[in-house]
C-alpha cells in the first residue's frame, strides 16, 4: 500500500499486533449496528456497557471505523490472553494500548491493535491510524508497524493529530504552559509544508487540545479550558467558512459539556453520532465514554 505520508520510514518503540483475537470477553449477546447499541438522543448516554466502559478496567478515546463495523479504543491497565500488557508505556504507572471490537464472521469479535500507544484518530477511508506522530497503515494480514510521520511533526510534541481526506493533518501541541494554539499542516507535492495556526479563536484560555477533523473539512471539534465554560474542559466546534478561513468557537451546550471534564471528540462516519470522553477525576482514574446524537453540528451552524 503506497502511504500518504511518503516512503520513509521510522520504526518506532511501540508493539503493533496483527489484530489477532483474544479470549476472555464473551461478545455474543451483541447484536446488530453500533455493537448492538439504542442509539442516543441529544442526552449523552454510556457506550456499550460491559463490553467498553467495563467495570474492571478504564476505557477511553473511542471511535468508529470507516466501515461503521469496528470500533476503536484504548483500554489501560488490561491484561489479554497472549499478551502481558496491553501497553509497556507507563504513564502514570499505567499501560495503555489501542483494541478493537469489530463485526467478522457474522459476529463482533475483540482484539488488540498495537501495544503501547494512546490518542489515536482514524483516517476517513479507514487505512490509517493516527497516533500522536506516528501511524499505523492498514494491511492484508492487520495492520502495519509503527512508522513516523516524519518531519514537520517528529519534532512537535503532540498529544492527538487527526486527518482530512485531502490529506491535511490538523493536530495539538503539548506543553507545561497548555498555551499553543491548534495548527494544521497541509499535503503540498508529496510533502507536508510548515505548520499554521488555524485562527486566533483556537489559542483562548488554557489548553486547546484532541481535534477531531470533519472528512471533508467543513468544521472542526476539539475540548478546551475557558473562563466562559462549565466548569473543566468543554468541547467545542467551529465551522470553515466559504472564504477557507475558520468562524468563532461555539461551546457545545450544557446538555454534553458539564462541571467534569469532557474530552476527545471524534463522530462516527455516518455523521449521526459524537463520542467523548467524560472524566470526574484528574487524569484517568474515573473516565467513560460517551456518545449523544450528532444534530448539534447543523443546529449550532451560523446561517450563512
Amino acid at each position: 500500500m503506497k502511504s500518504i505520508f511518503g516512503s520513509t520510514v521510522l520504526i518506532l518503540s511501540a508493539s503493533v499486533m496483527s489484530s489477532a483475537s483474544y479470549a476472555g470477553d464473551d461478545l455474543s449477546e451483541l447484536t446488530g449496528p453500533y455493537l448492538g447499541q439504542t442509539p442516543p438522543g441529544s442526552t449523552p448516554e454510556i457506550f456499550a456497557p460491559g463490553n467498553v466502559n467495563k467495570e474492571d478496567s478504564i476505557d477511553l478515546e473511542g471511535m468508529f471505523g470507516s466501515d461503521m463495523n469496528s470500533f476503536y479504543f484504548v483500554r489501560e491497565g488490561e491484561e489479554y490472553a497472549g499478551v502481558v500488557k496491553v501497553g509497556e508505556y507507563k504513564g502514570d504507572d499505567v499501560s495503555y494500548g489501542l483494541a478493537v471490537i469489530e463485526y467478522k464472521n457474522n459476529k463482533w469479535q475483540q482484539s488488540v491493535v498495537a501495544k503501547a500507544v494512546s490518542e489515536p484518530s482514524i483516517s476517513p477511508d479507514g487505512n490509517t491510524i493516527l497516533l500522536k506522530q506516528a501511524y499505523v497503515e492498514r494491511t492484508d494480514t492487520g495492520w502495519s508497524e509503527m512508522k513516523s510521520l516524519g518531519e514537520p511533526f517528529s519534532s512537535i510534541s503532540i498529544m492527538r493529530s487527526a486527518i482530512s481526506s485531502n490529506g491535511t493533518i490538523y493536530f495539538d501541541t503539548y506543553n507545561p504552559a497548555l498555551d499553543i494554539p491548534l495548527r494544521y499542516s497541509r499535503l503540498v507535492n508529496g510533502k507536508y509544508e510548515e505548520p499554521k495556526l488555524l485562527g486566533p479563536q483556537f489559542g483562548i484560555g488554557r489548553y486547546n487540545a484532541h481535534p477531531y477533523i470533519a472528512p471533508d473539512e467543513s468544521y472542526i471539534v476539539f475540548d478546551s479550558v475557558r473562563d466562559a465554560g462549565h466548569g473543566s474542559s468543554d468541547l467545542y466546534i467551529s465551522y470553515r467558512k466559504a472564504d477557507g478561513s475558520w468562524g468563532p468557537v461555539i461551546n457545545l451546550g450544557d446538555k454534553i459539556n458539564t462541571g467534569f471534564s469532557e474530552k476527545n471528540p471524534s463522530v462516527s462516519p455516518d455523521g449521526k453520532f459524537l463520542f467523548f470522553d467524560r472524566r470526574t477525576k484528574r487524569g484517568n482514574e474515573d473516565v467513560t465514554i460517551y456518545w449523544v446524537d450528532a444534530k448539534f453540528i447543523e443546529e449550532l451552524k451560523p446561517k450563512q
